[in-house]
């Protein structure tokens, strides 16, 4: 059990069933169903998502004022966030989350053991909720479905949400491509997936031994060819664009991560590409 803390509103989030719809719904903003990938890598993480209604970050591993930056860089402004949604307490994930979170009045969604873990870093919150794995919420019109992943971090989460027919499924920091998570990806429209890195790289590369055996254990990182395994597993027809995310700047490089990840795709309409640390990727719109 976590002791209250001042500082935080703690609420368990509904349940997809017990949130009646508006009668009239929100007013659309000017884009619709879409994703950017503001940060990804070990130095921070940030995903934006909207379905046009709602906007919220996945993680918020930057500094706020980077955030602010990168949004501003794709005409997003994070006045109009509505959320911020964590997957797991690592720094590289929450850094931003309580100055975002202070700044612009936003609720943050994490379960119960990963606010325990994040207490220290994230300060005081005004208006924090919990989740819990294997049970879809609603943040506002977004139907958000955590599902459990095998990280060495207290409880993380991988995320699935649709809109309009369209599905996207995001899992990074996975030790290893559980069956939960070959089922949450299933049917996809655009898939962030984790190619974290090359196993000759790391081997050879400059981190040391305890660092290697985690990275590459059961809770630590996919390789790019497990990644691709488990793309192989999932991918469709309707599966539009895949995202290569977390990679290594020291054992893994885009053009391997590419190279290798790109052979289990075997038609010609889905478009892979890798989301890098230092650079936020393009606005995509699935709807």
């Amino acid at each position: 059990m976590i002791p209250a803390q001042r500082a935080y509103n703690v609420q368990a989030v509904n349940m997809t069933h017990d949130i009646p719809f508006a009668e009239e719904p929100p007013k659309r903003r000017e884009y619709s169903f879409s994703v950017c990938m503001l940060a990804s890598g070990s130095k921070g993480n940030a995903i934006f998502i909207s379905d046009g209604f709602t906007s919220i970050l996945v993680d918020a591993g930057l500094s706020g004022i980077e955030i602010e930056r990168r949004l501003r860089m794709r005409n997003l402004s994070p006045e109009n966030l509505d959320a911020i949604l964590v997957s797991h307490e690592h720094t590289d994930h929450i850094q931003g989350v309580g100055v975002l979170s202070r700044r612009f009045d936003l609720p943050v969604y994490m379960s119960r053991k990963t606010q325990g873990a994040a207490v220290s870093q994230l300060k005081r919150i005004q208006n924090l909720k919990n989740f819990e794995c294997g049970s879809a919420f609603r943040i506002k019109t977004l139907t958000i479905h955590p599902f459990s992943i095998a990280h060495d971090a207290e409880d993380p989460a991988g995320f699935s949400m649709e809109c309009d027919g369209a599905k996207i499924g995001i899992a990074t920091d996975l030790g290893i491509a559980t069956s939960v998570v070959k089922e949450h990806l299933k049917g996809s429209t655009l898939l962030i997936l984790e190619a974290n890195h090359d196993p000759d790289m790391l081997i050879e590369g400059p981190y040391p031994w305890p660092l290697k055996q985690r990275i590459k254990g059961r809770t630590g990182h996919l390789s790019n060819e497990e990644s691709k395994r488990l793309l192989k597993e999932v991918t469709h027809a309707g599966l539009k664009h895949v995202i290569l995310a977390h990679l290594s700047e020291k054992n893994n490089t885009p053009e391997k991560a590419l190279s290798e990840v790109g052979q289990a795709i075997t038609n010609g309409t889905t478009r892979l590409a890798v989301a890098t640390q230092h650079q936020c990727g393009a606005l995509l719109r699935l709807k």
